[in-house]
């Protein structure tokens, strides 16, 4: 598959077959990945593999959690409290558009609350990442596991795979850091569900909107 199919087929899948790739699939799209950019060459990136009953108990331990206690009381590490325009604008677009093919009402929170728990259950993902690095390091290392992140997905679209990027692990953090006994030196960064999607599935036919390349760049000297 070419870099560009990749790019333009890539998309936040929120349902998934069951039937898991196979480890060594696994592996040779980390391995590829792995090729990712990172600044002098530090690759700071971690990633931790569930599947299998790991995956169902992290799953099952998170939910327990979540539906007990409110979002761990701080995030890692420091994230934006509120967005403002246009980023807010294009969050709830990108919203509506989701809940309007899952057949959730405006207002509905029960369904809300529901559906966002799916995000701890991997979208059925057999195959679930959890990606850590290190806390000693700055915002650039961020940008590098973001953009080991990115190979990550375009790697398994290429093999026929497809991943969902998911910064809501970073909310439970403290189920996750013991079940996968994530050092207390490392920051939990986001997930990734990864497996084979369900297209009979009516919320993967979303396809988030882009805007054009005049609203975003500026072009100086040509």
């Amino acid at each position: 598959m070419h870099i560009d199919e990749a790019l333009r087929a890539r998309r936040s899948v929120r349902a998934f077959r069951p039937d898991p790739p196979p480890r060594a699939l696994v592996e040779e799209i980390l391995r590829v990945a792995s090729r990712a950019p990172s600044g002098t060459n530090i690759q700071p990136w971690k990633i931790h593999v569930v599947a299998g009953e790991v995956r169902a108990r992290l799953e099952r331990e998170v939910l327990a959690h979540r539906e007990s206690d409110p979002p761990d009381s701080h995030a890692e590490f420091p994230r934006a409290a509120k967005r403002k325009e246009p980023y807010t604008a294009r969050m709830r677009k990108l919203g509506k558009d989701m809940y309007t093919l899952l057949g959730v009402p405006k207002g509905d929170q029960g369904a809300n609350w529901k559906q966002w728990g799916r995000n701890y259950q991997f979208f059925d993902a057999p195959v679930g990442l959890i990606l850590t690095i290190d806390k000693d390091l700055d915002a650039m290392s961020f940008l590098d596991t973001g953009m080991f992140a990115l190979a990550i997905m375009l790697a398994a679209k290429a093999r026929g795979l497809d991943t969902c990027a998911q910064g809501a692990w970073n909310n439970y953090w403290t189920v996750t850091r013991r079940v996968l006994e994530v050092p207390d030196d490392q920051y939990i960064v986001c997930g990734i569900s990864l497996g084979y999607a369900d297209e009979t599935a009516a919320v993967n036919a979303l396809v988030s909107e882009r805007e054009p390349v005049e609203a975003f760049a500026t072009f100086h000297g040509f």
